[in-house]
C-alpha cells in the first residue's frame, strides 16, 4: 500500500496541528496503522498506533496531546498535535503493517515535516 501524509508546517509553541495520511487501498483491510517521527539528531520513534478496531497507544511524551483517528468512511488517517512543543519538531511518517508489534516493518509514506518554534 502506498500512503500520502499531509497538514505538516511551521506552528508556534501550544498550536495545534492535524496530520493526515491517505492509502492507496482500502483502510478497512489495514490492520495496523500508526505514526512514525524522527527529529534533527534523533532515532525515529513510534508515536502513535490504532488498530483496525480502534484501539490505539501513545508514546508517553504525546499523550494527552495527541490522537490518532481513522476514518474508514473516509479512507484517511489522523494525528491530531495540540500543545505543540519545540520537541516535536520532526518528521512525521505515516505507516501501514500487518499487526500492531511489527507496524515499523509494513508500508511507510514520504514523511511530512512539522517544526514547532519556541
Amino acid at each position: 500500500v502506498q500512503l500520502v501524509e499531509s497538514g505538516g508546517g511551521l506552528v508556534q509553541a501550544g498550536g495545534s496541528l492535524r496530520l493526515s495520511c491517505a492509502p492507496s487501498g482500502s483502510i478497512i483491510s489495514i490492520n495496523a496503522m500508526g505514526w512514525y517521527r524522527q527529529g534533527p539528531g534523533k532515532e525515529r520513534e513510534l508515536v502513535a498506533v490504532i488498530g483496525r478496531g480502534g484501539s490505539a497507544d501513545y508514546v508517553d511524551s504525546v499523550k494527552g496531546r495527541f490522537t490518532i483517528t481513522r476514518d474508514n468512511a473516509k479512507n484517511m488517517l489522523y494525528l491530531q498535535m495540540n500543545s505543540l512543543r519545540p520537541e516535536d519538531t520532526a518528521m512525521y511518517f505515516c505507516v501501514a503493517g500487518t499487526t500492531l508489534a511489527s507496524l515499523r516493518l509494513g508500508s511507510w509514506g514520504q514523511g511530512t515535516q512539522v517544526t514547532v518554534s519556541s
